[in-house]
């Protein structure tokens, strides 16, 4: 953010921070998706051409919220003539700014998650909605070109307000199969975040801690439901590294060379607590196993070791559950710390021609190292080149280069 405004800057912390609480409140009094974020955006607009010659209001969120109302209530006047429908929208949204203190806006993205549960683009809508991410960065987490789904994103919402699906938590009935969707969403936005563990990217900053905090708000909400609480640990584990994953000068460190005493302690008992809840319940699904494995490997610094048979175990159980090649090779990995790298490479090789892993970098950069460690280094030289190819983090392709040279055959 060198050279912004300190009203430039103000306003990328109010999207940061508020985007989604917004859309949420809008979306809710309006039933129409579309119709919040354009408001909201338009609201953003103002805000750039008015803060930075009257000042930033004191409550940025309060302004931008009465900003993006008036916008909605113009946009049903000048309907109201063609469409039944915008004398009972403009009367929603005008008694809420009656009976509602903007400084006090209530924070309904749950809720805006549940309604977006419903759409056939729903992982995605939720992205877009809540978290505030663009159809371009939602295309690459789902290997989607962006012209396609923007115009998915496009026609779930105008499902959403045709049919008028409701804001609101779903009934005990109908929990399950949407509280599903809703984890994925959140674990898709921990997932986006990962790859940017020092919040230099304007478009993953902060999506780490907004994926937690939704995991805490449904851990509240559904404080019995065993899969809220393994998604909750399972980041928990994960973010507990962040300050180890990169040196003071900014390379990649993997895992296995972190540092334990760099993790973050509290979040790791946090999460071992919430998995200790989850396992009462008696109904295992993927978050736990997945946060299990976490466990495991967060137990090295207490134990000095990673405990690689127990993870196997755990990938064992993952693999029945999902069938998902990305569990498939990093149990291809755990197998060679148990049993050698021919092993993992066995593994990894009965993979070959699965078509969700030609663009998937673990795969070519396990494979490049196990090749390497057995000496194939022609082979382990052309893996590693894919690897690098596919890595986006300039971090990490350097540690890939590095690992490149180490192993590089010598055609001299």
């Amino acid at each position: 953010m060198t050279g912004l405004t300190p009203a430039h800057r103000a306003a990328e912390r109010a999207a940061r921070q508020s985007y989604g609480k917004l859309v949420a409140y809008l979306a809710a009094h309006t039933g129409d998706v579309a119709a919040a974020e354009d408001a909201l955006a338009d609201a953003f607009a103002a805000a750039l051409a008015n803060w930075p010659t009257r000042g930033v209001p004191q409550a940025p969120e309060a302004w931008l919220l009465a900003a993006a109302r008036r916008r909605i209530i113009d946009m049903a006047r000048r309907r109201r003539t063609r469409e039944a429908a915008a004398d009972r929208l403009l009367l929603s949204i005008e008694e809420a700014a009656a009976e509602m203190d903007p400084a006090d806006v209530p924070d309904w993205r749950l809720r805006l998650m549940f309604a977006c549960a419903h759409a056939a683009m729903r992982g995605p809508l939720m992205l877009q909605t809540v978290l505030g991410l663009d159809a371009a960065a939602i295309a690459a987490a789902f290997l989607t070109a962006p012209k396609a789904m923007s115009q998915r994103l496009v026609r779930a919402k105008r499902r959403i307000h045709d049919t008028g699906i409701p804001f609101r938590l779903p009934d005990h009935a109908d929990l399950p199969a949407r509280l599903d969707a809703v984890l994925e969403a959140i674990y898709a936005a921990f997932g986006a975040g990962w790859p940017d563990p020092s919040g230099l990217d304007a478009r993953r900053q902060g999506l780490l801690d907004e994926a937690v905090w939704l995991g805490h708000v449904v851990v509240g909400l559904l404080p019995e439901e065993p899969e809220g609480l393994g998604l909750l640990a399972l980041m928990l584990h994960a973010g507990a590294r962040r300050a180890a994953r990169r040196s003071a000068q900014g390379d990649y460190v993997p895992l296995s060379e972190q540092d334990p005493a760099l993790w973050d302690a509290a979040a790791i008992d946090e999460a071992e607590q919430l998995l200790q809840r989850a396992s009462r319940h008696g109904r295992i699904g993927r978050f736990q196993l997945e946060a299990a494995v976490q466990s495991v490997h967060s137990a090295r610094r207490i134990t000095g070791r990673t405990d690689w048979h127990a993870i196997i175990e755990l990938y064992d159980g993952l693999l029945e559950l999902t069938q998902s090649p990305v569990v498939a090779v990093n149990r291809a990995v755990a197998s060679s710390e148990t049993a050698g790298p021919a092993s993992g490479l066995a593994a990894l090789d009965e993979l070959v021609g699965d078509p969700r892993l030609a663009a998937y970098q673990p795969y070519w950069a396990a494979r490049a190292e196990l090749l390497a460690r057995l000496g194939r280094r022609a082979s382990a030289d052309a893996a590693y080149a894919q690897a690098i190819l596919l890595e986006p983090d300039p971090a990490v392709r350097r540690f890939l280069e590095q690992r490149r040279a180490r192993f590089r055959p010598n055609y001299s």
